[in-house]
């Protein structure tokens, strides 16, 4: 059964568009057929994450019906597929956001997990990603302005018609978690699925145009987003972790007791 989860943010620059790549590599990497596609045809930065700006066809051809979809979907790294959305402000213009529920029923018939990264804030064309969705998952800072921009997401999701699944809190600090998880879902009236925690490593991979997960496996933040996809997808702990993590684990143990008997 083909599931299909919208990564919605209230406010741009919360990690939205990193944890839809990253998790969406991380479910190829289990074996399932994944794609994930920018629905942010105003402001796309998914086909920028992984190099994929200057490829000849992207969603917004297909929103202007000038391409089918499948034409626009490119492979990404771990397998994962990827539909990205053009750079150009003259695509943007010919682009009819409503097309889009279309586009989804051809890609539904074709993958496993369907991940969005959709617009961030409340806006027209941010609608149909949040309705179509068989959940949204809400990605959140741990910063007042955040929350309260998710909350008017999570509100508009629901009066569309819309489910949340839940809260993934980005760039979490170590200090108070689990009060800051509590006073989170109080807010919010969704449970906290996952916390990534604050690590440089995923602006290294993103100047290098991979995903975190590719690029450093054993990063604290390559372990929760591995960790979440596998909560996505119904993954036993046992088999989330790969040999990266394995190693990274051996490495870390040897350091930690190093001259210690």
């Amino acid at each position: 059964m083909v599931r299909v989860f919208t990564f919605a943010s209230g406010k741009g620059g919360t990690g939205k568009t990193t944890s839809t790549v990253n998790i969406g590599t991380c479910l190829a990497q289990f074996g399932k057929n994944t794609i994930i596609m920018d629905a942010d045809i105003g402001m796309a930065n998914l086909g920028l994450a992984l190099g994929l700006e200057d490829v000849p066809v992207t969603l917004h051809e297909v929103l202007a019906g000038k391409a089918n979809v499948q034409d626009a979907i490119y492979e990404g790294p771990a397998g994962v597929k990827v539909v990205p959305s053009g750079i150009s402000l003259q695509g943007f213009q010919q682009a009819n956001p409503e097309l889009l529920k279309d586009v989804l029923k051809d890609l539904v018939e074709v993958c496993d997990y369907l991940l969005i990264d959709a617009p961030a804030g409340i806006s027209r064309d941010g609608i149909i990603p949040l309705a179509v969705a068989d959940d949204v998952i809400l990605i959140v800072n741990p910063e007042l302005s955040s929350i309260v921009d998710a909350l008017k997401t999570k509100i508009l999701t629901e009066v569309i018609g819309g489910h949340v699944f839940g809260v993934i809190i980005n760039r979490a600090g170590i200090d108070k978690s689990e009060v800051m998880i509590q006073k989170m879902e109080k807010v919010l009236g969704v449970r906290v699925i996952g916390t990534i925690p604050e690590d440089p490593n995923i602006r290294k991979a993103a100047s290098a145009k991979t995903p975190v997960v590719i690029k450093y496996p054993g990063s604290p933040a390559s372990v929760a987003l591995r960790n979440l996809a596998g909560e996505l997808a119904g993954i036993p702990m046992e088999q989330r972790g790969g040999k990266s993590q394995e190693k990274f684990i051996e490495r870390f143990s040897k350091v930690l007791f190093r001259g210690k008997k």
